[in-house]
């Protein structure tokens, strides 16, 4: 970066990303603040993929800085000088949705969506003689969305083990399976969450990088074509304006105050909490029942449950008893409660923490 500037700039520094961006390389300024132009992430990533190598390079440069701040300086700082290891603790009413919440330090927020930040878990070995074995509950929100709205096409797909994202991709473009283009499919895979978490045509545009309409014809495809999820969703806001709160599976209550509320923004969150609540709370209960069964199942055996990351649980083990291990907790999680759709779960083993995802 400063070979390209001409000179040291402290990156750090708004007015300073300023200076060389606007003026000193005098690229264009596509938003302003009250101080002036935006460096902000969206700002640079723009002009990033434009093909400009400052911005792109002042990205890299705040991500390697926020690793190494926060991860590779103060994690070695935290481990137990009596065992080794470094100890999280776990909150159980943190979160409003019921997920555990992790803190001192918080292992659930490890990296994992960028190749440089999965380098962060290659960190956490086990002992010796031992391995690591993750496994993570597949598409667990969008299951159990299928068994709550007992929508015909979604509970069918999950049943037949066919892909949800391409099946919702057929549906939208009128196209069939097959047919489905990559392009095709991340988009529906989009909209499929987007549906648990309530977004409207405006957040749902700018993920998708297209335009408000053609956003809000999306979702208008998608409601028509699973209309078990529509009828369900609005039975959920009508359950939270009617009783004012609204249960997981397995009962437990999440009272929204905010969906009587008079602002109409204030409401539209009351909105999207009833009908994510639901669905995000059941999965949260369902690994907490996964976490009671493996604790009873693991008593007798050398393995241990080390750690809870929302849909995922990682396990010690001796290598010598992988195998059964890796029995138990598929029979454990994905038997922690019964759907109408079955539960799935992908196991991987390794050496850290990193190549235990996924392989």
């Amino acid at each position: 970066i400063y070979a390209l500037a001409g000179g040291e700039v402290n990156l750090r520094s708004v007015p300073q990303l300023r200076t060389l961006l606007f003026e000193t390389l005098q690229l264009p300024v596509s938003r302003k603040t009250k101080t002036g132009a935006s460096t902000d992430e969206s700002v640079l990533g723009a002009l990033a993929a434009e093909g400009h190598a400052v911005p792109r390079l002042i990205l890299e440069h705040r991500e390697l800085d926020k690793l190494d701040s926060t991860y590779v300086r103060k994690l070695p700082l935290m481990v137990d000088p009596a065992t080794g290891r470094i100890h999280t603790s776990f909150n159980q009413t943190v979160a409003a949705t019921g997920r555990l919440s992790s803190s001192d330090p918080n292992l659930q927020n490890i990296p994992i969506r960028s190749s440089l930040g999965r380098e962060i878990r290659k960190g956490f070995v086990p002992a010796d003689g031992h391995v690591f074995l993750s496994a993570d509950y597949s598409q667990i929100e969008l299951r159990v969305l299928a068994h709550l709205s007992e929508d015909p096409a979604f509970v069918t797909a999950f049943r037949e083990d066919r892909d949800i994202h391409c099946e919702t991709a057929a549906r939208i473009f009128g196209v069939e399976a097959a047919e489905v283009s990559p392009g095709m499919r991340d988009q529906a895979k989009t909209i499929n969450f987007a549906t648990i978490y309530g977004q409207g045509p405006v957040a749902l545009a700018a993920q998708l990088g297209i335009s408000r309409t053609n956003a809000a014809e999306f979702i208008e495809s998608y409601f028509e074509r699973f209309e078990g999820v529509a009828s369900y969703l609005e039975s959920m806001k009508e359950q939270a304006r009617t009783l004012g709160y609204v249960e997981t599976l397995l009962g437990r209550r999440r009272y929204i105050p905010e969906i009587r509320a008079r602002n109409p923004g204030v409401r539209g969150l009351g909105e999207r909490t009833a009908t994510n609540s639901p669905i995000q709370g059941t999965a949260a209960d369902l690994i907490k029942l996964a976490m009671i069964r493996l604790h009873e199942h693991l008593r007798p055996t050398p393995a241990n449950m080390l750690l809870q990351v929302h849909d995922e649980l990682l396990f010690e083990t001796p290598e010598s008893f992988t195998d059964q291990l890796r029995e138990i907790v598929r029979e454990s999680m994905e038997g922690a409660i019964r759907l109408d759709v079955p539960l799935k779960i992908d196991i991987g083993v390794g050496k850290s923490w990193y190549l235990s995802k996924g392989s």
